[in-house]
């Protein structure tokens, strides 16, 4: 049966040109120079993360902002665009020069066509475990089972079925955290592999509530796995979902763990973690023992790992877009050495698995006949990720703005969500795959000038501070109504500058009451309806958009 997926690749071939050219013809490696790779010593590990239950191949745009600070400031991962291709030494236009950045999005994307889908990757994943057998390890790092609407409705359920298919051997979490502390026991409970939060404890007893720890033999080397779930989730998501766990970096926890893992004979010391790379940068000079970070949360995808002392920092991106492989030479003192490849799942290069393939169509069947509905046409690229802005976090804030009467708009700038390309019928399934979460209420609110701008100021300082250990990932919340100055080198509480409204120009006023409409609150009883239900009802209204980027938020001294 075809899927709106396969449409979509067809429509992007025939802009392309010849849709019956090969893959090589169109600039695409095929599928055999793709996974070309010189093995190297006893251990492979691969690492996918952040996949947010997508199945489907899709397009993902990378920021064209990523603003680093402190020390982090023009290194990795806060490179975009030209500056990226120039420290990597990558040609632009290129296949990997379109995967890593949002340079000439549009046409190279109808170029190169999608990346990702579990088929896809499971085609990599067999042919790298046929060709180092008993030497690989899969790990997954989080935020897997949350972000589509087949994943919502099964609460998780479908991602289960698809990490049992590729084969995964460890996992961790954040969104996972969002079913709520039942379901998610209920989930751990399905999965195949460990789940390992180490820095998850019980809240009145300080009891381990997941595994920390997995221990593996891969050949010949024995190696610790062990997990770090997102530090700050009762922050960043609803607290009252798992009222009874406490979480954090607890650094001196994670040292305890690695010494005990050298103690039982590990040679090779692994941390799968969604702390965030600027968290996890920080961690790896500060914890000794850690020979590879795998990172996830923030995002980021890195062609060449990140050196801190003796500690590999890999970054493999997110949604399925790349797999990250690295190959390890160990000898008695640790690594000897190290070959890695961030290996990009171009879609029409790749040969899909047919076992994955028919999986991805029994899952999704029950739903099809909702997620393939028409709702709208796209004259302009909709898109999500970058620091202050994006075009689709434009419609939905002009749909909370429109349909909840408020002069004011605020979204939540999750990092989740693909792009769709100019010119593509808007479909249900992407608008759930920008807002499926279990908190979706769209509220309306009276807040005060004050209480606005201390909330600013809070997120500014989540994504600012230039301590990492400070730093909670994601990007700047979204707005619609307000125009403001942006320093991000301004100490806390002074980030947030000019602020206005922006219709009128008008200062916000301390004490004067505004009407807010929002949604994804973290808040428990939060009324209103579902995000996704006030964004239908503003494409009916609004069925072609043309979406442009409000120069409502300006950057100071960046």
């Amino acid at each position: 049966m075809i899927t709106r997926r396969d449409l979509m690749a067809a429509a992007a071939a025939l802009a392309a040109a010849d849709p019956g050219r090969p893959a090589a013809a169109q600039g695409l490696a095929s599928q055999e120079e793709l996974l070309r790779f010189a093995p190297l010593g006893q251990v492979t590990l691969l690492h996918l993360s952040d996949l947010h239950a997508q199945l489907l191949p899709m397009h993902f745009r990378e920021p064209s902002t990523n603003i680093g600070v402190g020390a982090a400031r023009g290194q990795p991962p806060h490179l975009t665009g030209e500056a990226l291709l120039r420290h990597f030494r990558l040609a632009a236009g290129t296949p990997m020069a379109h995967a890593l950045t949002d340079l000439d999005f549009d046409i190279l994307a109808r170029r190169f066509g999608p990346m990702g889908g579990l088929d896809r990757i499971a085609t990599i994943v067999r042919a790298i475990r046929a060709e180092r057998d008993g030497r690989t390890l899969l790990l997954d790092g989080g935020d897997t089972l949350q972000g589509s609407w087949t994943a919502l409705q099964t609460k998780g359920a479908d991602m289960v079925e698809a990490l049992k298919l590729l084969g995964a051997d460890a996992t961790t979490g954040h969104f996972e955290f969002t079913y709520g502390a039942d379901r998610v026991k209920a989930l751990v409970g399905a999965l195949p592999c460990p789940f390992l939060a180490g820095n998850v404890q019980d809240s009145e007893w300080n009891e381990d509530v997941f595994a920390h720890t997995a221990l593996f033999e891969r050949g010949g080397v024995r190696i610790a796995v062990i997990g770090q779930a997102f530090p700050y989730t009762p922050i960043a998501n609803p607290r009252w979902m798992i009222p009874d766990w406490s979480f954090g970096i607890k650094e001196e926890k994670l040292a305890e763990r690695v010494q005990a893992a050298r103690a039982e004979g590990a040679r090779l010391v692994v941390l799968l973690s969604h702390n965030g790379f600027g968290v996890d940068r920080k961690m790896a000079g500060r914890v000794p023992g850690i020979d590879v970070i795998l990172g996830g949360h923030t995002h980021d995808a890195l062609p060449k790992p990140v050196q801190v002392g003796r500690t590999l920092i890999l970054a493999s991106g997110c949604h399925g877009k790349f797999v990250g492989r690295l190959d390890l030479d160990i000898g008695p003192d640790g690594i000897r050495a190290w070959r890695h490849a961030l290996i990009p799942v171009f879609a029409r290069a790749l040969r899909p698995d047919a076992e994955a393939a028919a999986l991805v169509e029994r899952l999704r069947a029950p739903f099809r006949a909702e997620l393939e509905r028409a709702v709208a046409r796209t004259e302009t690229t909709l898109w999500r990720r970058g620091n202050l802005a994006g075009t689709m976090d434009e419609v939905i804030c002009d749909a909370l703005r429109t349909q909840r009467d408020a002069e004011i708009a605020l979204s939540p700038a999750f990092r989740w969500g693909y792009s769709i390309t100019a010119g593509s019928t808007l479909t249900a399934e992407d608008v759930y795959a920008h807002t499926a979460i279990t908190y979706p209420a769209a509220y309306r609110v009276e807040m005060t000038g004050q209480q606005l701008r201390a909330l600013l100021e809070d997120v500014a300082d989540n994504l600012y501070n230039p301590d990492p250990y400070a730093q909670q990932g994601g990007d700047m919340v979204r707005s619609a109504g307000l125009a403001y100055a942006l320093d991000v080198r301004a100490a806390a509480g002074r980030r947030i500058q000019d602020l206005r409204l922006s219709r009128t120009g008008a200062p916000i006023e301390a004490q004067r009451r505004y009407v807010v409409a929002g949604w994804g609150a973290v808040t428990e009883g939060v009324e209103g309806p579902p995000v996704w239900e006030v964004i239908f009802r503003h494409l009916a209204a609004n069925p072609v958009l043309r979406p442009v980027l409000r120069d409502e938020v300006r950057l100071a001294n960046a």
